[in-house]
Parts: structure tokens; sequence; C-alpha cells
């Protein structure tokens, strides 16, 4: 699926590919998924952000990219190809419009999935306009032959098309406009090599903090008329995993129950009373995500544990327990990974009113945890 649309259009993004992890994630999980679901295509329509300014977090990233910005205006050339990464819900589609629309130039959508034959890639680089920006997501999912394709057209801007048969092969190279090439992904280590080595710049987008979630939701709290207050965005933002895309599908849910339960407007006590209900507690984690840290301390003494056993003892796909459920237990110091597996950590304990472990660790273990939080920014014991 290909959507293309100016500088001035209203921006749609294609439904991202549904994975086979959904089936199993419980119904009431599904609220803190990070992958886009059709109602936050919906509503993403509507809320999105149009330019760099409108655009809330990523401040590092968004400086560094004015800069890059700048200098490209003032070359009167094309921004260099651009690589986004990280966690699905953070912004990577709406960052490449808002980049797009500061260039003054159309963006031509699409996903990996869809590119299945060489001629859907060769359509859409015949398609471009000079200086137009093509937005690829998922890009990891690309199959060879597209790499390929696109290899020549990102470092020389010529497209090689084969004409002719057997002995009469040749190879005709076609010039294209100058264009920017930007991609999304989840896992970046997915990518081939030579594809990621053509991007000029890749930028990872980090989780968000409960201050840029709260200003993301009044924002989109006064663009859909809903009556939110400051308190009430702090409650909804601090249980949203760091992600634009959950705050804004929590808000929606509180005003369900908002509406049905005839509150005046969103305070601390509605949104409270709403999450509780939904099950999400103060730090943002569903039942699964409880169980799962449940199961690791009272089954496995807190770990290490093995990933496939981890899963075989909750009933669980492994692929969901490591794309949906780890990824934020990591980033807020509930979980750690090691060489010997899966542990649940101090700060996991206490969340969920485990006393502290009474065995020593061994000198293994310490040096992995103390390496990780060195490394990796894991293992914070403080609560949002």
């Amino acid at each position: 699926m290909t959507v293309q649309f100016g500088s001035s259009s209203a921006p749609q993004e294609p439904r991202a590919a549904v994975d086979d992890t959904q089936a199993s994630t419980p119904v009431r999980s599904r609220l803190l998924r990070a992958q886009e679901s059709p109602e936050d295509e919906r509503l993403e329509q509507t809320i999105r952000p149009r330019a760099l300014d409108e655009y809330i977090g990523q401040s590092a990233l968004k400086e560094t990219l004015r800069i890059s910005l700048e200098a490209a205006r003032g070359r009167n050339e094309p921004l260099e190809h651009t690589l986004f990464y990280g966690p699905p819900g953070l912004g990577k589609t709406t960052l490449a419009m808002a980049l797009a629309h500061e260039m003054g130039a159309g963006i031509l959508i699409t996903s990996a999935p869809a590119l299945e034959r060489p001629r859907d890639v060769i359509g859409l680089l015949m398609s471009l306009e000079p200086g137009q920006t093509l937005f690829i997501d998922e890009i990891h999912r690309l199959n060879k032959v597209a790499e390929e394709i696109l290899y020549p057209a990102m470092e020389d801007f010529m497209l090689d098309r084969t004409i002719g048969k057997g002995q009469a092969t040749k190879i005709l190279r076609v010039p294209l406009p100058p264009f920017t090439l930007m991609g999304a992904t989840t896992k970046a280590g997915s990518i081939a090599g030579p594809l990621r080595d053509r991007f000029g710049m890749a930028w990872r987008l980090q989780f968000y903090s409960p201050e840029e979630l709260q200003q993301i939701l009044t924002r989109s709290a006064g663009i859909l008329g809903i009556a939110l207050s400051p308190c009430g965005a702090r409650a909804i933002a601090l249980r949203a995993r760091g992600t634009p895309r959950i705050v804004n599908r929590l808000l929606r849910r509180v005003r369900d129950y908002a509406a049905v339960s005839r509150c005046d407007a969103i305070d601390k006590a509605c949104a409270d009373a709403a999450l509780d209900l939904f099950e999400i507690d103060a730090l943002g984690l569903d039942p699964t995500d409880r169980q799962l840290l449940s199961t690791m301390i009272q089954g496995f003494d807190g770990g290490p544990v093995g990933l496939e056993t981890l899963a075989a003892a909750l009933g669980e796909d492994a692929r969901t327990l490591e794309d949906v459920c780890e990824p934020y237990l990591l980033q807020a110091g509930l979980l750690h990974r090691t060489p010997r597996g899966r542990m649940a950590t101090a700060a996991a304990r206490r969340h969920l009113g485990f006393p502290p472990a009474q065995t020593p660790e061994s000198p293994l273990v310490t040096q992995t945890r103390l390496w990780a939080n060195a490394h990796d920014g894991y293992g914070s014991d403080k609560d949002n």
C-alpha cells in the first residue's frame, strides 16, 4: 500500500503489518501495544504534527535535524537519506512527514511488505519528483531484489533497468531526480549492511519522559475537545510506557470512562480510576507484564531464566514476550538480560510487593548487572 501527498495535503499513514504475536496477546494488554491499530491510524490523521516545531519530544535529535535541514536548503539539495529506528509508536513516520514538510516537498509513503516485486520499487522511483521524499516503513523487511534496486538510486540517483533476454540482455541506466529516502524500522540489526551503509544519517528515537507525554496529551486533548486537567494528564502520562501512541490511546479510553461516569473533566482521580479499571498500574504494567515478573520471582527465584523456559511457564509465545513485553520492562529497570537469561530486578520486587532477594548474587550476575547499568542505562530504581 502506498500513500502520496504533498506538503499541504492531509497526511495519511498506511496501516502497519500485523505480526503474529497479536493473536496471543490478551485484549486488555493491547491498550499498551505500541503497534498501530486502525483506530490509531484514524486518530493520528487528526492530531499528527505537520511541522517540526509542532513535534514534541526528541529534542536533541530535532536540533541536529534542523542543522541538516538548513544546510541542505542552503545548498538547494534534498536532505540526506535518513534512517530512523527504535521501538514502535515513538513517531518515526511523523518525524519523516515533518521533515518533508520543512523541505517544502511532497512525500511518498509505503511499507516494505508492499514492495513484493521489482516493478513495485521501480514504479515508485520513476514516479518521484525532484526533492521529493520516499518513506519506507519497516524497511528491514525489504527483499534482496528490492534492496539491490535501491543501491544505485540512493548513491547516484540512477535506476538500472535490464532490457532484452539471453545474449541480447543490456542494462539501461535511467537517471532519477534527486530525492531523499527515509526508512523506519524497529529492528535496525535486521537491515542488510550494504543498505544501512547507504544512509547518510541514522537516528535512534528514545522513549519519552512523562513531561513530554504530558505535553502531547495537552495538545491532543485541545485538538479533540477533551477537558483534561494538568494533574489528569500527568496521571495518564505516567502509565503510558514512554510512548506517544500509547498515551493517545489511553486518553481515548479515559475519555470514554469520563463520559460514562459523568465526570466534568478528566482529573487525577478520574484518570486513576479508569486506568485501574483497565488493570494498568502506576508504572504502566498490564497483567501480562506483572505475571511475567511474578513468575520469574516466585518460580525461578528472580532468575536468571531462559526465554523459552519463561514462555513455557507462562503459556505465551516467546516472540510475544521478547517483542511486546520486554522492551519497556528493560527500559524501566524491572528486567535484566544477562548471558545466562532474564532476571527480575530489585525494583521489580519492590513494585510487586515481594521481599528483597535473600541469597547474594553470584559474581558473574553482579558483574553483568553493573555492566548493563553502565552501558545500557537500565536498572533505574526510581519510580515515575
